[in-house]
């Protein structure tokens, strides 16, 4: 297995830590592929999340968004002693997981349903109007100095 050393760019660098955070999460979350997930893009400013978590009751899961993290959680009751019989063999996994998503900024979780034993987590991107881009409408400089001009002239009298 490869692994990177950041600690050059730590110390070359201003601002940017965040980022080399990320991508020190991410190289160390590659192994780590339980539970899968998808995400789709649903609509311009609409996202899906889904996370496979077969087995997993509703109770059992729980979905927490800070800024700008979404973390998905999933944790198994005490063994299922009130089953009758013995399992030969468990194929199907259903130890603890826990996975994290970074959102971009403006992104908000609007619901999330389980079907099937398919966790989907929808989220809409909500930029607020004052981060929105504005057209500045061009006045024509000649006018402007006109009005003062004028205004120079009616002062004076």
């Amino acid at each position: 297995m490869r692994t990177f050393d950041l600690t050059p760019f730590y110390r070359s660098t201003v601002g940017f830590d965040r980022l080399f955070s990320l991508l020190d999460q991410a190289a160390g979350e590659g192994a780590n592929g339980y539970p899968p997930y998808n995400i789709e893009r649903t609509g311009e400013n609409d996202f899906r999340i889904t996370v496979a978590v077969s087995g997993f009751s509703q109770n059992e899961i729980s979905i927490v968004a800070k800024e700008n993290t979404l973390a998905i959680k999933g944790e198994k009751a005490a063994n299922e002693n009130g089953k009758q019989g013995e399992v030969l063999y468990r194929g199907i996994a259903s130890r603890a997981f826990e996975r994290t998503f970074q959102l971009a900024d403006f992104v908000q979780v609007k619901n999330a349903s389980l079907e099937n034993g398919l966790l989907h987590v929808d989220l809409v991107r909500e930029i607020p109007e004052a981060a929105k881009p504005r057209q500045i409408p061009i006045s024509v400089g000649t006018a402007q100095a006109a009005k003062t001009v004028e205004a120079g002239d009616k002062a004076a009298a």
